[in-house]
Formats: structure tokens, sequence, C-alpha cells
């Protein structure tokens, strides 16, 4: 099993790399989702994970809330996509909508760009598109290269058993042209029925390795 771990800040991210974890989701104020960690937070998490040659993702996300962002905010996102790649950082996590729902294009074309050399992790934003139009996101996503979509398969106010079907429906549209990574609500308790219930080898969530 390959797992993600969510962290919020550094504190937690050695106690994780020995207990297991596969790869790290640097964020800020997980309260909210996560933002935007700090710059010096990062600099020291990119040097101790390369060390450690354990993968980091960094959340691009200026700010809580939704995910329809402002010119100024898309220039905020971009200055941090362009210092993590100067710091090596081997993948961003964002999410960029309209108001209705869809994928704004235009922000992400915008942001994508700004990510050359990284792999590219459209985050749980994808919940928040209408489902209807959520396969027509996948095939954007996929003809502009994204690595991978997060999803919960619905809000997370929703248990993660409740969304099953929904999340095994993104997967088989997915069809291995883009990774689905399941997360929100997965736990160490919980990991291994949901990924065997999904045929998953990777999941993403805050505890799905036992820290007590």
């Amino acid at each position: 099993m390959y797992k993600e771990i969510a962290v919020e800040n550094f504190t937690t991210i050695p106690q994780a790399v020995l207990a297991g974890a596969n790869r790290i989701e640097l964020n800020d104020n997980l309260a909210v989702g996560g933002t935007t960690p700090s710059t010096g937070v990062l600099q020291e998490t990119t040097k101790y994970l390369q060390e450690k040659s354990i993968p980091l993702v960094e959340m691009i996300r200026p700010r809580g809330g939704n995910f329809v962002y402002n010119d100024l905010e898309l220039k905020m996102m971009e200055a941090d996509l362009f210092e993590a790649q100067k710091l090596g950082v081997d993948a961003v996590a964002f999410g960029a909508l309209t108001i209705t729902g869809e994928l704004d294009e235009d922000a992400m074309e915008q942001l994508i760009a700004a990510s050359s050399g990284m792999q590219i992790v459209f985050h749980m934003a994808f919940d928040d598109i209408p489902n209807e139009k959520q396969h027509d996101a996948i095939d954007w996503l996929v003809e502009h290269d994204v690595d991978r979509i997060l999803t919960h398969g619905g809000p997370l106010n929703i248990d993660i058993h409740e969304t099953l079907d929904h999340i095994k429906d993104t997967i088989k549209y997915a069809d291995g042209r883009i990774d689905v990574l399941p997360g929100g609500g997965v736990t160490y308790e919980n990991c291994d029925e949901i990924a065997s219930k999904l045929d998953v080898k990777e999941l993403h969530g805050t505890r799905l390795i036992d820290l007590a």
C-alpha cells in the first residue's frame, strides 16, 4: 500500500517517514482543507525529504473557502509554483473552478504552465464539480497532462464508505489515463478495506499511519 500522508507544517514529518509514509503532502491550515505552506517550512521540508528520498507534494492554495480565484490570487499561486520549482518540489496540488463549478480552464492553463517539471495533482476541488460534469473535467485534465486527481467522491462531511461507488465510477472512467487518489476519511484503521473495495494501491489521508 502506497500511503500519501497530508501534514500541517514540518512537525510530524520525521515521525511519519519513520512510520512508513511513502509520500508527503505539505499544507498549512488543514482545518480549512489545507493552504500553501510558508517558504521557510517548505525549504526545510524539501531538504529533509530529498535526503530521505521521499516525494513531496506541495499544496498551492492561497486561502480556505471556494476554489474560484481572482487574478491577484492566481498571481500569488503562480509565484508559489515558481518557488516550488526552484526548490525541487516533486509535485504540486491545486484546482481552480468557475462560479458554476466547472474547471476554470484559463486559470488552470496558467497554473499548469507555471508547474513545468513537477507532477500536477488536481486536488479535492474535483468534488465541487457537479457529478454530471466530472467526466468532461477528467478528459480535460488528461489532455493537459495532469498526473492525478485527489477525490473523496463527494462532500467531505459524507463518510467515505458512502462515496465508494462514485469513486469507483471515477476510476473506471479515468481508465488508467490519469491516476485517481482516494482520500478524506481514510485512516490506518480502514485503509485496507477501502483499498480492497476500490482495487487501488494508493491512498491519501492525515491519519493513514498511526502516529500515536
